[in-house]
């Protein structure tokens, strides 16, 4: 199993590097809540995540997965790089609450990362230059 950290992450420069190093290439967790989805909903829910996904957000400067000029301007999403599963709720694991393993992202980044469809994220803009789009003034 692959531990992703935020300080492995920070140190790839671009958007483009850091969605590559957490895609789960479509590759959902294999253990999901299930009905025991009130235990997820319960920890979403509670004073320590409320408290730890603020200091997410200030740390990334509200940004998608902390890069800067990727402001988010919605609603934003703590991701965990390291899928959660019902034990790490049940038995209060490191991977809940550490900053460590949490980063910023949109709602399309955070499908994109989980379900593998780089067409949800966001695509740096084009460099334009003078006449590029007029081919007989070359």
């Amino acid at each position: 199993m692959i531990i992703r950290t935020y300080h492995e992450l920070i140190n790839l420069n671009t958007f483009e590097e850091r969605f590559r190093y957490l895609s789960l290439n479509g590759q959902v967790g294999k253990d999901t809540f299930g009905f025991d989805r009130i235990f997820n909903q319960q920890f979403y829910k509670s004073r320590e995540w409320k408290q730890i996904r603020d200091e997410i957000i200030f740390r990334d400067n509200g940004c998608d997965l902390g890069v800067d000029g990727y402001e988010i301007h919605s609603r934003i999403i703590i991701h965990h790089m390291n899928p959660i599963l019902l034990s790490d709720i049940k038995d209060g694991t490191e991977f809940l609450l550490n900053p460590e393993y949490l980063i910023c992202t949109t709602h399309n980044t955070h499908n994109a990362i989980h379900y593998g469809d780089e067409n949800l994220i966001i695509k740096a803009p084009i460099s334009r230059s003078r006449n590029d789009m007029c081919p007989w003034k070359k």
